[in-house]
C-alpha cells in the first residue's frame, strides 16, 4: 500500500491503522489520504492522531473539507484543534460551519482566540483582511539583533512565518519597517535591529484591499509576506506568499470554469454534489441554448436564399466556427490582460483599433485557405460547386473576413463591457462569445451572399 492509499483492495476501513500510518507520514501525503475519506471517517481518524499532527493536517489549504471534519469531532476536541490552527485557516473553517455548530464552537474558544477569529470574520470575503494571519514575528526597535533572534527561537512554533520580522515603535507600536531573517542572521549580535531596517518605507496594504491586488503587490516587490496595517500604521496581520499561491490557484480555477461556460464551483470536483453540479452547469447551458435559438431564427429568415443556393449551407459550420474561434481568442487575451492590469477600462478604444486590423488580416488568411479549398475540390472533381463556383469562393472568402473581424472586435470589447457594468470579465466565456458570433456570423454570411450572388444563384 502506498503512502497516499487509504486501504488495500477489499480490506475494511480501520481508523486506528490509518491514524498509526498517518502519524509517520509527511503531512502533504496525509492530506491526500484524508481527502479520499468521507468527513465522518476523516474525523474518526483525525481524533486518534496526536494534536500537533492533526492541527498540521487541518491547517493545510489542500484539505477539501476541514469544516466538516471539525463539525464531526467531539466539541471539546474540535475546540482544542481549532485553537491550535493558524488564525486565518481557523477563521475560514469557522465561517464554513453551520449553525448552531458555529456559535457553539466560538463560545467554547478562549477569549483571545475567539476575538482573533471574530475580527478576521468581520472583513469582507476575498480581501487582505479576510485572508491575513495575526501570527507574525514583531520586535520593538530598541531591541538588539541577539534579543530578536532569541525571541524568534521562543515563538517560532506559534508563528505563520519567521522569515520576515516587523520592527515596531516601542511606544506607539506603529510599523517602522521589515527585516528579513537572512539580514538578521548576518547582522552583529550587539547591533540594534533598527540598523538593519531598509531606508525605504515598508510595503504595506490595507485590510480592505482585494486579494488579487495583494498578489500583485507581493509579486511586484518579491516579498515573502506583506503586512496589513490600519490607518494608524499598526500591523493587523500579514498575508504570506503561500496564501497568495492558494489565491492564485483558486482564482485561476474560477476563471477556467467560467471560460468553459459554467458558474465556478468552490469545492473540488469529486466533492461537488449532483444537485450543485447540475445547477452550476445547467443554468449557463440553458442560457446558451436559448441564445443559440437565434441561430435558427437567422437561418429561417434566409430560408428562401438557402433554397435557391443549397451550396451555401456547406460552408455554414466553417463560417460560424471561424468567427467563434477568433472571438474566443480575443476574449481570452483581454480577460487575462484586464486581470493582470496590462490594460485598463479606458484602453478599450486602443484595443478596438488594434483588433480591427488584426481581425481583417486573420480573416484574409482564412479566406485564402477557403478559396484554395474550393478551387482544389472543383478542379480535381471532388465536388461540383456549380457554374458559379468562382462567385461562391469569393462569397466564402469575403464572409470569412467579415465574420472573423467582427468576432475579434466583439470578443475583445465584451470583457470591457462586462467590467464596466460591474461583472467579472471572466463571465465572457468562450461558449458565450461563440454563441454571439454564431448569430451575427450567419447574418454577415448571408448578407455578403446576397450582395455577391444576386442575379446569379440568388
Amino acid at each position: 500500500m502506498t503512502d497516499t492509499e487509504v486501504k488495500p483492495e477489499g480490506e475494511e476501513f480501520s481508523p486506528f491503522q490509518l491514524a498509526a500510518r498517518l502519524a509517520r507520514n509527511d503531512v502533504a501525503d496525509s492530506v491526500e489520504v484524508i481527502n479520499q475519506l468521507s468527513p465522518e471517517d476523516a474525523a474518526a481518524t483525525i481524533e486518534l492522531l496526536p494534536n500537533d499532527i492533526a492541527i498540521e493536517i487541518l491547517d493545510k489549504p489542500e484539505l477539501h473539507f476541514g469544516a466538516e471534519i471539525i463539525q464531526a469531532l467531539p466539541r471539546k476536541h474540535a475546540t482544542v484543534l481549532l485553537s491550535g490552527m493558524s488564525a486565518d485557516v481557523a477563521a475560514d473553517t469557522v465561517q464554513q460551519l453551520e449553525e448552531p455548530a458555529r456559535s457553539e464552537m466560538l463560545a467554547a474558544l478562549d477569549e483571545a482566540t475567539r476575538a482573533t477569529i471574530t475580527g478576521l470574520l468581520s472583513y469582507p470575503e476575498n480581501t487582505a483582511g479576510s485572508m491575513m494571519t495575526t501570527e507574525f514575528v514583531s520586535a520593538p526597535s530598541n531591541w538588539t539583533v541577539a534579543q530578536t533572534l532569541e525571541h524568534i527561537r521562543q515563538v517560532e512554533r506559534t508563528r505563520e512565518t519567521v522569515y520576515a520580522i516587523y520592527v515596531l515603535d516601542p511606544v506607539t507600536r506603529r510599523l517602522i519597517g521589515a527585516v528579513t531573517l537572512r539580514r538578521l542572521i548576518s547582522g552583529e549580535s550587539t547591533a540594534s535591529i533598527l540598523t538593519l531596517v531598509p531606508t525605504t518605507g515598508p510595503v504595506t496594504t490595507s485590510p480592505l484591499v482585494d486579494r488579487e491586488d495583494v498578489a500583485r503587490l507581493i509579486s511586484k516587490y518579491d516579498l515573502l509576506a506583506v503586512p496589513v496595517v490600519d490607518r494608524g500604521g499598526h500591523v493587523l496581520g500579514i498575508v504570506t506568499v503561500d496564501d497568495i499561491i492558494d489565491t492564485i490557484i483558486e482564482e485561476s480555477t474560477e476563471d477556467v470554469q467560467k471560460f468553459g461556460g459554467m458558474e465556478a464551483t468552490e469545492s473540488a470536483y469529486l466533492q461537488v454534489g449532483l444537485g450543485e453540479m447540475i445547477r452550476k452547469r445547467g443554468v449557463w447551458l440553458c442560457l446558451l441554448f436559448v441564445s443559440e435559438m437565434l441561430t435558427a431564427s437567422a437561418m429561417q429568415y434566409f430560408e428562401s436564399e438557402l433554397e435557391k443556393a443549397i451550396v451555401l449551407t456547406l460552408f455554414i459550420p466553417l463560417i460560424m466556427s471561424s468567427g467563434g474561434n477568433s472571438g474566443s481568442q480575443a476574449t481570452s487575451l483581454l480577460i487575462r490582460s484586464l486581470a493582470l492590469r496590462d490594460v485598463a477600462l479606458g484602453d478599450w478604444w486602443r484595443v478596438a483599433i488594434r483588433e480591427l486590423p488584426t481581425g481583417i488580416i486573420l480573416g484574409v488568411m482564412l479566406g485564402v485557405i477557403g478559396v484554395v479549398r474550393i478551387v482544389v475540390w472543383q478542379k480535381l472533381g471532388l465536388y461540383d460547386y456549380g457554374e458559379h463556383w468562382v462567385l461562391v469562393a469569393v462569397t466564402v472568402a469575403a464572409a470569412l473576413v467579415g465574420v472573423v473581424t467582427f468576432g475579434s472586435v466583439a470578443g475583445s470589447m465584451l470583457p470591457f463591457a462586462l467590467q464596466r457594468v460591474g461583472f467579472d470579465p471572466a463571465s465572457a466565456s468562450a461558449p458565450f462569445v461563440a454563441t454571439l458570433v454564431d448569430v451575427t456570423g450567419l447574418m454577415i454570411y448571408f448578407t455578403v451572399a446576397l450582395l455577391i450572388l444576386r442575379g446569379s444563384l440568388l
